[in-house]
């Protein structure tokens, strides 16, 4: 990888983790994670919060003077983490909807969070080598952050400058971060904000008794992200959603049935939630399968690296075969040791939830050993796949919730054997704590997966820019305990304000405002279906044989050689992903494709190398697209806020629902023409 004018060499040593920074951290982590919390409940997605966090730590720091580039970094490394961990609630709140808890313990909760986020930074450390220094995997988000951890620290104290004419780039870059996250913030506001414009467009085009639907949303922060993920992956993410809505849902709204009064969308989508879905998280659950056979060998070079590098810091003393600053990940000792005291927390922590349980001791040691073990094993496993997802789409558009219905899929059927031996289904209350106990394994597992997709995106913006990996992993360890403590209060907060679906707090509550929770629901209903024997399996079976395939297909186009790829994560991401956000990931993916072609084009009538020539105009690209990410970022923060002090969906609307056909088109116009203003800006450096 050539090293960049802003990185900092192995030579240098700057203040990284300090006690200011992780203070500061500590308080963006607050906000973060209440507002992931409150969106991840409302629409069952979140963001994530490093790029924002960045923004927010260069202003701070710099205003308190003496910062630098690798200070910030390790700010938003761990709020960005303690963001994430808040994809918990993909899976928490279903232990209400079936009424095993009436809130949120904060022991267990704060104990399943914590121990589950420490694993997925320990899991995910074998494999930095292997899959942020040697790998091709684009990190959209990770990428992003470094382009604004450079540009807005130039000038720092300790930051090199980027040559010659470094004041000219710097004044550039940061424009273009700036013109793109104006953008990016008004678009946002306009559309989540005052509802003038709307968020997605749709049309539904029946066949006969076949249904097709044509939809993109308006996300210009997505427009960033596909902008950076590539064209390759960009064509899987649209075959997978060109498979799901073009062949999947139409046939099975031409073979089953229509209940009378559903709507035609309606009815689709159902079909697409309930069925369709489960092919994407088949496809996913192979290809994490799979991921994780490709990267075997590297992971267990990357555990011999570690060890070898303490051996050669211990016996060289400072000879040249030390490892320089950058390479230094956490020790492994300290790493297995974090790892054994995580999972005698669980050990505990799985003891406390099962103490009431109708069973003997043995029985209860039997299920306890058996989640932990589950948790554990699963956990590791899918670590590989989680972080090679969030390099391929980033950490935002990565598909968690998928990795949580292949988990709570095997860990049910686990319990559901064990528990038969034990007896403990022969009761309601029995089969309902089994219920409740494959939930609660599935939080584990989750924990894991989201902080290993948040952690390699976050080592990977620390290698482009210098940071010591060690310090980083600290960072991240701290962000997961802090996020931890968080996330239970604004749990509570948020139930005993407005409950979820299936969960209200208090009678008399109003349904239509309960927070929906669409994971959560998801999630219990699969565990419900297997021990009670109603889970459909045809549709996860399609995705494994769809994801086999796909594998097959890639490999021999592998083997021909080129760029012509099939990622089959991408492929599972655009069948599971909502239409609105994979379309909008297609669309930033094809004008960055449009950018290049018209560079080529450009450097070969001027008889130029491709390289030198477009050179200005990929960096203009790459800050473009971060800023874009961080506008709608910031407003989406902004805007969680506003929500939830003031209790309305759309508090600062100027227009009510009799507008929204025209919101749609007026949003498709102004979207449209903002992604020829971004082509055409990222064009303009090459002349």
């Amino acid at each position: 990888m050539a090293s960049h004018p802003t990185r900092i060499p192995d030579a240098v040593s700057l203040p990284e983790l300090t006690v200011r920074g992780m203070i500061l951290g500590a308080l963006i982590t607050v906000v973060f994670t209440a507002s992931n919390v409150y969106l991840g409940l409302k629409v069952g997605l979140t963001f994530s919060s490093s790029i924002p966090a960045a923004v927010i730590s260069m202003a701070v720091l710099r205003a308190l003077r003496g910062g630098n580039i690798l200070e910030n970094n390790m700010v938003q490394t761990q709020a960005s983490a303690a963001g994430t961990l808040s994809s918990i609630i993909f899976v928490l709140p279903g232990l209400l909807m079936i009424g095993h808890w009436q809130g949120f313990p904060f022991g267990l909760t704060l104990a399943i969070c914590a121990s589950g986020g420490i694993l997925g930074v320990l899991f995910t450390i074998p494999l930095r080598r292997a899959m942020v220094v040697d790998s091709e995997l684009p990190y959209p988000e990770g990428v992003a952050a470094a382009e604004i951890l450079r540009v807005g620290s130039e000038g720092d104290e300790g930051t090199p400058s980027s040559g010659k004419n470094a004041s000219g780039n710097e004044a550039s870059g940061v424009r273009e971060i700036a013109f793109g996250g104006v953008v990016s913030a008004l678009f946002a506001f306009a559309t989540a904000g005052l509802k003038v414009l709307g968020e997605s467009i749709t049309a539904w085009i029946p066949a006969g008794a076949a249904v097709f639907r044509l939809t993109t949303g308006f996300s210009l922060a997505l427009i960033g992200a596909g902008y950076l993920i590539g064209i390759v992956s960009g064509l899987a993410i649209l075959l997978g959603v060109v498979l799901t809505w073009g062949i999947a849902v139409p046939v099975l709204t031409a073979v089953t049935p229509n209940p009378d009064g559903v709507a035609m969308a309606a009815f689709a989508n159902g079909l697409w939630q309930h069925k369709v879905r489960f092919i994407g998280a088949g496809v996913i659950g192979v290809a994490a399968v799979w991921t994780l056979i490709t990267l075997a060998k590297p992971m267990v070079d990357g555990v011999k690296t570690s060890f070898a590098a303490l051996g050669k810091s211990r016996g060289a003393r400072g000879k040249a075969e030390a490892p320089g600053r950058t390479e230094q990940d956490l020790s492994p000792y300290w790493v297995i040791g974090l790892t054994l005291v995580c999972v005698a927390v669980w050990v505990v922590t799985f003891g406390v939830f099962l103490a009431d349980a109708p069973l003997s001791f043995g029985g209860i040691a039997t299920l306890v050993v058996c989640s932990v073990v589950f948790a554990v094993v699963f956990g590791f496993l899918v670590a590989a796949a989680c972080g090679y997802m969030a390099g391929l789409v980033g950490s935002s558009a990565s598909p968690i919730s998928g990795i949580g219905i292949v988990a709570v899929v095997l860990v049910s059927l686990l319990i559901l054997s064990v528990s038969q031996a034990s007896g403990l289904l022969d009761t309601g209350a029995g089969s309902k704590l089994a219920i409740a106990l494959a939930l609660f394994t599935t939080a584990a597992v989750i924990a894991i997966a989201t902080i290993s997709n948040d952690n390699l995106q976050d080592l990977k913006t620390g290698w482009l820019v210098g940071a010591t990996p060690w310090r980083q992993q600290v960072a991240l360890l701290v962000g997961c305990v802090v996020g931890a403590a968080v996330i239970p209060p604004v749990l509570n907060l948020l139930y005993n304000a407005y409950g979820f679906t299936d969960a209200l707090p208090r009678p008399g509550m109003d349904p239509s405002q309960a927070l929906s929770a669409p994971q959560a629901i998801l999630m219990t209903a699969i565990a419900k279906g297997i021990f009670t024997h109603q889970l459909d399996w045809s549709m996860l079976g399609i995705g494994a044989v769809l994801g086999l395939t796909l594998i097959a297909i890639d490999a021999v186009l592998a083997k021909r050689g080129g760029v012509a790829r099939v990622p089959v994560i991408a492929v599972g991401i655009g069948i599971y992903l909502p239409p609105t956000i994979g379309s909008v990931l297609v669309i930033g993916a094809l004008l960055g494709w449009i950018a290049q072609r018209v560079l080529k084009a450009r450097a070969k009538a001027k008889g130029e190398d491709y390289g030198p020539y477009a050179e200005a105009s990929e960096r203009r690209g790459v800050l473009l697209a971060s800023g874009l990410i961080v506008g709608e970022s910031l407003v989406g923060v902004a805007m969680a806020m506003v929500v939830g002090f003031t209790g309305s969906d759309a508090p600062l609307a100027l227009v009510g629902s009799s507008f929204a056909s025209t919101s749609e088109w007026l949003a498709l116009i102004v979207f449209a023409g903002i992604c020829v203003v971004i082509v055409h800006r990222v064009l303009a450096t090459a002349r």
